[in-house]
């Protein structure tokens, strides 16, 4: 059965958000006068990050707070006198300008779009991926974006597939749905979950001890197409 519905995980799958997280980051922190030990305090920002985006996707903690509370642990950690709240709004604000494509994103959207409809499913701020999507040049190929924010629910919660795959043009047929995505434990495990094919990124050839399993495996986007389609 050919897929007719492509749901594609935005950051680190199509668009390199380590590359625009680092550049904004940086950024941010010449704006507001800081210029010291910056590689550092980023790698500091990222763990900070990562464990509240798990504890959000486990629903212990709201986006609002996340957005503010990475920037203040950060500081605080450092002994470092900036306003969390303005750092994150520039943080923000800066996302959407820097926005960095994986390689072979367009070629694939293309080819997907061609064939059936392609969707964006994110657990990222929705106004900012909005923004990104439209300076990406992906937007002729993407019918929608679905984001936990607007939903209520994130990945990988069955709840928030079911919002997605409702955002389609044509009636839901999971036999004809696949998701493609570059982490196992939201996108893939999420897929599982809702009873859908997938097919997990996984440009590092990294191994797969968890759960989740995927129906396919590609290390390059431009390898994805034939798999679908």
């Amino acid at each position: 059965m050919k897929h007719l519905l492509f749901l594609f995980d935005l950051d680190d799958t199509l668009l390199d958000f380590k590359a625009s997280e680092k550049l904004s980051f940086e950024r941010v922190l010449r704006e507001l006068g800081f210029r010291d030990k910056v590689d550092e305090l980023f790698q500091q920002y990222q763990g900070i990050n990562i464990d509240l985006w798990r504890a959000f996707e486990a629903g212990t903690v709201s986006k609002e707070f996340l957005k503010v509370e990475r920037f203040r642990k950060t500081f605080a950690a450092n002994g470092l006198e900036i306003d969390p709240q303005q750092a994150s709004h520039r943080y923000l604000e800066s996302l959407s300008e820097n926005v960095v494509l994986v390689d072979g994103a367009s070629r694939l959207c293309e080819t997907l779009a061609a064939h059936g409809e392609v969707g964006i499913i994110t657990n990222g701020v929705a106004s900012i991926q909005d923004r990104r999507i439209a300076s990406s040049g992906l937007g002729d190929y993407i019918s929608f974006t679905a984001t936990s924010e607007a939903c209520g629910y994130a990945k990988p919660d069955s709840r928030f597939f079911d919002y997605a795959t409702k955002m389609a043009r044509a009636p839901l047929r999971k036999e004809a749905t696949i998701i493609v995505g570059d982490r196992l434990d939201a996108d893939i495990l999420g897929a599982n979950r809702f009873g859908i094919e997938s097919c997990w990124f996984n440009p590092g050839r990294l191994s797969n001890d968890t759960e989740a399993v995927p129906t396919f495996e590609a290390a390059h986007l431009d390898d994805i197409a034939p798999l679908l389609v």
